[in-house]
């Protein structure tokens, strides 16, 4: 079943959305990603990552530190069990961003096992394109992160981060980045 609601986008790139590299970036300062786990070779945002071809749902996520995943949002629920069990199994932080929609089963899903839920606010993230086919305007809804941590119990804690924060933080160390 399909996670799309009314999606413009054209079918073959609705699993490609890249998340911009700023949001990225102000994540990774917080949480060091060693792995990106739903990536392409165009696409990936870590040195170590893991492709369709790979088989992500299939296979480990090996990992030295924490995960990252921005997974197809076309169906959800596996990849949020996937990631709890992964998260147990590595012994490792993961980190998704997906919709903000909480009437979903995989959001319910993810209540089971999740340690926080970080809504982002004032305003959507404007994913970028594979192509430039197609709608452009790549968010129809706004985004949170589930952010599940191994050896402690899940507390399923709301909080907050404002997209603007979020885009000043990545945009500021990639200028400090390309300054040195």
């Amino acid at each position: 079943m399909s996670d799309y609601g009314g999606s413009a986008t054209p079918a073959d790139e609705r699993n490609l959305w890249q998340t911009p590299l700023e949001i990225f970036t102000a994540l990774h300062l917080e949480f060091g990603f060693q792995l990106d786990a739903a990536a392409s070779s165009s696409n990936a945002k870590c040195a170590r990552y893991l492709t369709e071809q790979d088989d992500a749902l299939s296979c480990d996520w090996s990992s030295k530190g924490t995960i990252w995943l921005n997974p197809p949002y076309s169906d959800i629920s596996p990849w949020v069990a996937k990631a709890e069990e992964q998260c147990r199994r590595q012994g490792q932080p993961v980190v998704m961003l997906v919709p903000a929609d909480v009437s979903t089963g995989w959001f319910s899903l993810s209540l089971e096992s999740v340690d926080e839920i970080r809504l982002v606010t004032g305003g959507r993230i404007q994913f970028c394109p594979v192509s430039r086919e197609g709608k452009r305007n790549s968010n129809p809804k706004g985004s949170m992160f589930l952010i599940w941590r191994p050896y402690i119990r899940p507390r399923g804690i709301f909080t907050t981060i404002a997209k603007s924060e979020l885009m000043r933080i990545g945009a500021e160390y990639l200028e400090e980045v390309k300054a040195a």
